[in-house]
């Protein structure tokens, strides 16, 4: 059995949503590329009492590491450290060194700051000082310290791994957590994982299931990967993984998926159609612009999210009002009376008005009725006409769409509607479909 690890993140404010839980996904690729199997992520408030129980459970799992995160603060309801000291059965000490190195992280702000009270500042300095007897100690990167501490009288159990709470924070101290000889000795199990993704688009996630089951039923063992389907904005992402002796098995199930949906996959190595697009376009040294109406600038977004995304973006514009469509990507207004603004030919003039305006070699224009209103029996909500332009040959290609879903999932699915269609001309293809579940 491989190493196996859980994951406890604690605050309440996590627990309730305020703040997005950015450590446990984190933690889990690095554990994953450490050939370490994680089982579970708990998130758990700031109660003694649950973090206790979250630990409890792990420990009756079988697990060789326990992660937490957050709760090493120096306010009352950072409890994480005396909590992990006392399922460990370690009594709390205090660390005069740590605590030296803590006051000497705080001075600085001592220094800034004036009118702070130091009396609580020296509270809250010793209270992250106090730590379990015999944890071997993670120099702190803001003034948390970590900590790695296995059970009290060599007893069996998982060794905790406690990791302050915010990224920046935690993610650094991490490479330090790895080296120790706590963290071998709990990982000493670990195995190593391949994890490939594939990405398909215009397909219902019906149709993968569908392989699936051919996959088994053509004697493919699936139980030797673990595999992961999921649809987002439009696309179908295929993550796999599994132990190198089942590399075979995965390359047959890939055969399959190119056999059965050669036209709909358009990447087998996880990369995505953003960086495809990036990559096509500085391969004919081109640049691109972008008309948005209902997408209000997600496209672009999208394309300058890459670094190095000025060698192939020259701008956008967003395009919400008629009046705006108009002044800044010279629709003419007859054309908008004529048709509507969501229409092919104003998605026509969006693109070739985006090429234009911004002096680029390629422009898509966007335009659609995202909700909840605004729709009729001819353009229903969730209606979206794109189209794509070149410099040279005019309007490439353009799609008409009806999405399914709520204002932010018409948006989405749009952006991506938008970047494939881009990737099709920029490929010399025909334009994808979009699937309507």
């Amino acid at each position: 059995m491989a190493a196996r690890a859980g994951i406890v993140v604690t605050g309440t404010e996590v627990l309730t949503g305020r703040v997005a839980d950015r450590n446990g996904p984190w933690v889990v690729e690095q554990l994953r590329e450490l050939g370490v199997d994680v089982a579970h992520i708990a998130v758990v408030g700031d109660r003694s009492a649950d973090m206790t129980a979250a630990l409890g459970f792990f420990a009756s799992e079988g697990m060789d590491l326990i992660v937490t995160s957050g709760g090493l603060g120096p306010t009352a309801d950072d409890l994480t450290a005396e909590v992990v000291g006392a399922f460990q059965g370690r009594p709390m000490v205090l660390d005069e060194v740590l605590q030296e190195r803590i006051a000497e992280i705080l001075r600085p702000m001592v220094a800034r700051w004036k009118g702070l009270d130091m009396d609580a500042l020296e509270a809250g300095t010793r209270k992250q000082a106090v730590i379990p007897e015999g944890a071997t100690i993670l120099d702190p990167v803001g003034t948390a310290p970590g900590l790695l501490v296995t059970p009290a009288d060599e007893a069996a159990g998982p060794t905790v791994l406690v990791l302050p709470g915010p990224p920046r924070e935690l993610q650094p101290m991490w490479a330090a957590a790895v080296q120790t000889e706590a963290f071998a000795a709990a990982t000493a199990g670990r195995t190593s994982y391949d994890q490939q993704m594939l990405r398909l688009y215009g397909i219902p996630e019906s149709e993968i299931a569908e392989t699936l089951r051919r996959a088994e039923a053509g004697g493919i063992d699936l139980d030797t990967l673990e595999i992961t389907t999921c649809m987002r904005g439009g696309e179908i992402e295929i993550v796999t993984r599994y132990e190198p002796p089942a590399t075979a098995t995965y390359e047959a199930l890939v055969a399959l998926v190119r056999e059965r949906h050669a036209d709909t996959l358009y990447s087998d190595d996880g990369s995505s159609v953003d960086v495809q697009v990036a990559d096509l376009l500085r391969a004919r040294g081109w640049h691109i612009a972008t008309a948005e109406s209902c997408t209000g600038g997600l496209i672009a977004a999208r394309l300058t999210n890459l670094a190095g995304s000025s060698d192939y973006v020259t701008g956008g514009l967003v395009v919400y009002a008629n009046e705006a469509k108009t002044a800044l990507a010279g629709v003419p207004p007859e054309l908008i009376e004529a048709h509507g603004a969501v229409s092919p030919e104003v998605a026509h003039a969006l693109a070739l008005g985006a090429v234009r305006a911004l002096g680029a070699d390629i422009g898509i224009g966007v335009t659609g009725i995202a909700g909840p209103g605004g729709g009729t029996e001819e353009k229903p909500v969730g209606t979206v006409c794109c189209a794509v332009a070149t410099r040279e040959g005019g309007v490439a290609a353009s799609r008409r769409l009806v999405i399914p879903g709520a204002r932010t999932d018409v948006r989405d699915r749009a952006t991506v509607a938008g970047l494939h269609l881009i990737r099709s001309v920029l490929r010399d293809e025909q334009p994808p479909s979009e699937p309507l579940g």
